[in-house]
């Protein structure tokens, strides 16, 4: 094995949590909101990629530390720190807009499944979805489920490969990717704020946290006890897994509107509205294995995401009631947590039988937690700056400026949001 090799297999085996969380931020919202974003803005809003880039490490960073430091989640340290009134208004938040979030994705997923076998029914395809999540999350240990995530977050290299096979413009890409504008309109404020609310999504966060704490029990850390503080190490090597999840998860997000932008919008195709929209446009312009691409891709990624959605419920809701909790555990051993998520699940599931409409329903999740997430951050950058809690390993003022830039970019776009459809 060469050095390069020897550095390339070192560095794969840090990333974990960063990188799932990471390309699970990719879910079939995203790739129908950056699908749309291209479509209809062309290469315009390619800046946010690196706009939204630090603030995503960051808020994941403070999620991730919160977890190692204080070996509990980010829902029990909110119960340990404030009223049970505060963690029920937050926790109901989150499952309201998970719940949402699964029942878009299945649909997406559904339709995405179809445009490759058409003569599979939706209604077959969302229960085999929810079927299958299921069995994975319940029958699958945690050592093997954390791999199968690992892997299957590569599935975002194929809208990288389609990226650079399509041969855009690139000084046209560069310019509007360093060069930030935008078009003050009702619509483009709405897929902003879509575009932030499934870059900064809510349960990430929880999830974020939730899994550092399941990879120190995988080592032997059960107890609270011995998962108190962080080594140097420890921290250096989350942080090289977070921020290099971020970055994967960016580059999905820059070369999905980037495809858009210089396939679709280039030839008038302008509203899409879901991601099997992207792909059934792109067939007659490019050619099949564009179409092929794009639905492979958002298959992958649901079945990355709807289980990482479903587990931050179930991680929220057992930590709220202070129940056994925790993938590394068997059903057996967490009865609590495990009916989280096959419930939350099956609500998602019935959402696509009664009239959900699969392609409002992507972006307007984007939207939702768009809304709710300035109100989780708030209490991610008030417990990582709580020297109390968290020692040596506090926010240091880069972290807590960035951490609050945050909160304010997220409820001012989502207090806008709210104006331009109401107004």
């Amino acid at each position: 094995m060469t050095e390069i090799q020897d550095r390339l297999m070192r560095y794969w085996k840090i990333l974990g949590p960063g990188l799932i969380t990471g390309a699970a931020d990719d879910d079939p919202s995203g790739i129908a909101t950056y699908s749309q974003t291209g479509a209809a803005y062309g290469f315009q809003l390619l800046w946010l990629t690196i706009f939204t880039f630090p603030l995503m490490g960051v808020v994941q960073e403070m999620c991730a530390r919160i977890g190692m430091v204080t070996g509990r989640g980010l829902a029990s340290n909110i119960r340990q720190e404030y009223s049970k009134t505060v963690l029920l208004i937050v926790v109901i938040l989150l499952v309201a807009a998970n719940t949402f979030n699964i029942a878009a994705d299945i649909g997406a997923m559904a339709q995405a499944v179809q445009l490759l076998a058409p003569r599979l029914s939706f209604g077959f395809l969302v229960s085999f979805i929810v079927v299958g999540s299921i069995a994975l999350e319940l029958f699958i240990t945690y050592k093997i489920y954390s791999k199968y995530l690992k892997y299957l977050a590569i599935v975002l290299l194929v809208y990288v490969a389609t990226g650079f096979l399509i041969k855009p413009d690139w000084h046209a890409v560069m310019i509007n990717t360093l060069v930030p504008t935008i078009t003050f309109t009702r619509d483009q404020l709405i897929l902003i704020c879509a575009i932030l609310g499934t870059t900064i999504s809510p349960y990430l966060f929880f999830w974020q946290a939730s899994q550092e704490i399941e990879e120190e029990i995988a080592e032997g850390r059960d107890s609270e006890a011995q998962r108190l503080d962080a080594t140097k190490d420890e921290i250096h090597f989350m942080r090289v897994d977070v921020w290099s999840g971020m970055l994967f998860s960016n580059l999905g997000m820059f070369f999905i509107i980037l495809t858009c932008g210089a396939v679709l919008f280039s030839h008038g195709v302008t509203n899409i509205q879901s991601a099997s929209d992207a792909a059934e446009a792109l067939r007659p312009i490019v050619g099949d294995w564009a179409y092929v691409l794009f639905s492979v891709g958002v298959v992958g990624v649901g079945l990355l995401s709807i289980p990482v959605l479903a587990g931050s419920s179930a991680y929220a809701i057992a930590e709220m009631m202070d129940w056994k909790e925790g993938l590394s555990k068997k059903p057996t051993q967490a009865y609590g947590f495990y009916a989280v998520i096959v419930f939350s699940m099956l609500v998602a599931l019935l959402l696509n039988f009664i009239g959900l409409n699969p392609i409002k329903a992507l972006i307007y999740a984007a939207v939702g937690n768009g809304v709710v997430a300035p109100i989780m951050l708030f209490f991610v950058v008030i417990l990582s700056s709580d020297t109390s809690l968290m020692g040596a390993w506090v926010n240091g003022v880069w972290l807590k400026t960035i951490g609050w830039i945050t909160v304010g970019v997220m409820g001012i776009v989502g207090v806008a949001t709210i104006a331009s459809i109401f107004i």
